[in-house]
Formats: structure tokens, C-alpha cells, sequence
């Protein structure tokens, strides 16, 4: 089968597209013949060697973490049942899931590739931050993937959302429902005008927490995904974690609910997996990008 893989740390040059020996599920788990694959920020992260505490692997490495695509006929699925879920190399033909669930019948498998990781982390930035109904939650990086997730849910738990953006994403982040305004200068009084901030959410690792801790006034009411100064702020770092069963029975309740839909920004080609996470680490998606296979 072809994989995605890479034999040294670096940029995306170092991603290559071999012929692998398709890999065999083991105890909870299932194997899934892919169809599309998420691409993350963790995923260049990890190539990058950023997140080897967290992530410990051993060279040459696969890469990626959810997919959507058909059982293999595992215990507890029929043989062609559409299923989408969290796991390890899924830029693949074939991968290997740890956590997974049905598709909600309306989504494409493009579509259910960009939600496992993205429903998991939004549910959990919002735990965590500790916000209430009535309080209003910043999203610092609103329009991608997590920002898009978690400006719906807030919104959905009657949560009033202020999200930075991108010039071209204000009308994108409106629709969602949040109060938008871009990040360039002049955004913290910008915020201000919007109204008191109760509690913070940075996505983009854009290096603005000092600035979301003095908008709460308190740096245990904002937490962070993607700075790893963070900490050294006192603001925590979540990094991969959480019940993705759970996350996943969630977004889909939220799916099919009509309160949750994350647009794919752009599809790629499996030999197209290095471009894909140059532009993943670019920023400025709208949703996410997805490796089609």
C-alpha cells in the first residue's frame, strides 16, 4: 500500500510516498481502507520533532491522525460500514484507528476526515477554559478548523463568541456566529469595543497571550493549543488528549443536530501530503484541509 513517510526531522521536502505493508489492527482497534485524511498542525509539528515528549516515535516515522474511510469488517462494524475516527499514519491506503464512529449519514468522506481531532479539541479548550452560558469566550485564530468547532459549540451552549480572523474570514466567522474583528494592530482595543472578555481561547499560536491574559485579567481563563511559551505566561498548554469516544458521539449528536458543520478549505492528493502541511502551517484555512485518497 502507499503511506506517507519521512526518515528525518525537517520541512515538508522531507515527506515522502512509499510502498508500506499494510498494518494489522490489534486489540481495540479497527483497520480502515482510507478515503480521506485530516491534516492537523500537530501532524508538521511532529515532522518538525516539536512534540516528541508527546509524541515519541522512532525514524522512519508515518504520519497523521484522522481519517475517515470503510471497516474492514472489525467486530461491532459490517464490511463496508463508513466510519471516521482518531489513530496513527492515516496519510495511508490503510490505517489504524483507536477511537471511532459511524459517519453521520449526510457527510462526504472528505468532510468526516476534518472533524475527529478538530470536535475533540474544540469540546475540550471549552471545558477547560471553565466558560459559561451568558459569559463571552475570545477565540484567538477563529476561522480554522478547532476555532470553527468551537465558535459552534459555544454558541450552541449559549456562549457569546468574539473571534480574530483574517480580513477576508470576518464575514466567514459572523455566519458562525461569532463577533469577528482581524488580528492586526489595533485588535485589542478592537475587542474591547465588542465587549468584556470572561475567557480565551488561542488556536493560532499567533504569540498573543499576553494579551488574551490581560483581556481576562486572568491567566487560568485562557488556554492555548498551539503556544508552547504559554506556561512560562501561567497559561496552560492542552496538547492531543482527551475521550475521543465521547468527542465523537458529541459531534456527531451536534451534526446531525445542524449546530456543527466544518467546511473543507482546500483537498490535496496523498503525493500531495507536503504542500498540504506547508499550507497547514501557513495558516489563514477557513475549516480544513484534507488529503483525499
Amino acid at each position: 500500500m502507499r503511506k506517507v513517510s519521512f526518515a528525518e526531522f525537517g520541512g515538508p521536502e522531507v515527506l515522502r510516498v512509499i510502498e508500506a505493508e499494510e498494518p494489522h489492527a490489534g486489540p481495540g482497534q479497527i483497520r480502515i481502507a482510507v478515503r480521506a485524511a485530516g491534516v492537523n498542525p500537530v501532524d508538521w509539528r511532529i515532522r518538525e520533532g516539536q512534540r516528541l515528549q508527546a509524541h515519541p516515535l522512532s525514524l522512519p516515522s508515518g504520519i497523521g491522525q484522522d481519517a475517515a474511510g470503510i471497516g474492514d469488517g472489525i467486530e461491532g462494524l459490517d464490511l463496508g460500514d463508513r466510519v471516521f475516527g482518531r489513530g496513527a499514519d492515516t496519510y495511508a491506503d490503510h490505517a489504524i484507528l483507536a477511537s471511532w464512529a459511524e459517519i453521520p449519514g449526510a457527510l462526504t468522506f472528505e468532510e468526516a476526515a476534518g472533524y475527529p481531532s478538530v470536535a475533540e479539541t474544540a469540546l475540550r479548550v471549552i471545558r477547560e477554559v471553565g466558560v459559561q452560558p451568558g459569559e463571552t469566550l475570545l477565540i484567538s485564530g477563529a476561522a480554522g478548523g478547532v476555532g470553527s468547532a468551537a465558535v459552534q459549540i459555544a454558541r450552541s451552549r449559549g456562549i457569546v463568541v468574539i473571534g480574530t480572523a483574517s480580513a477576508a474570514n470576518q464575514q466567514y466567522l459572523s455566519d458562525l456566529g461569532a463577533a469577528p474583528t482581524t488580528y492586526d494592530q489595533g485588535w485589542v482595543d478592537r475587542v474591547r469595543n465588542l465587549g468584556n472578555v470572561d475567557a480565551a481561547v488561542d488556536v493560532s499560536g499567533s504569540g498573543v497571550i499576553a494579551e488574551l491574559v490581560e483581556l481576562t485579567g486572568d491567566p487560568k481563563r485562557v488556554v492555548t493549543i498551539a503556544d508552547l511559551s504559554a506556561p512560562a505566561q501561567g497559561v496552560r498548554f492542552l496538547g492531543v488528549g482527551g475521550d475521543m469516544f465521547a468527542a465523537l458521539a458529541e459531534a456527531t449528536d451536534l451534526i446531525e443536530r445542524g449546530l456543527l458543520t466544518i467546511p473543507v478549505d482546500a483537498t490535496y492528493s496523498l503525493t500531495d501530503a507536503a504542500a498540504a502541511q506547508a499550507d497547514s502551517q501557513a495558516g489563514h484555512a477557513r475549516g480544513r484541509r484534507v488529503i483525499i485518497l
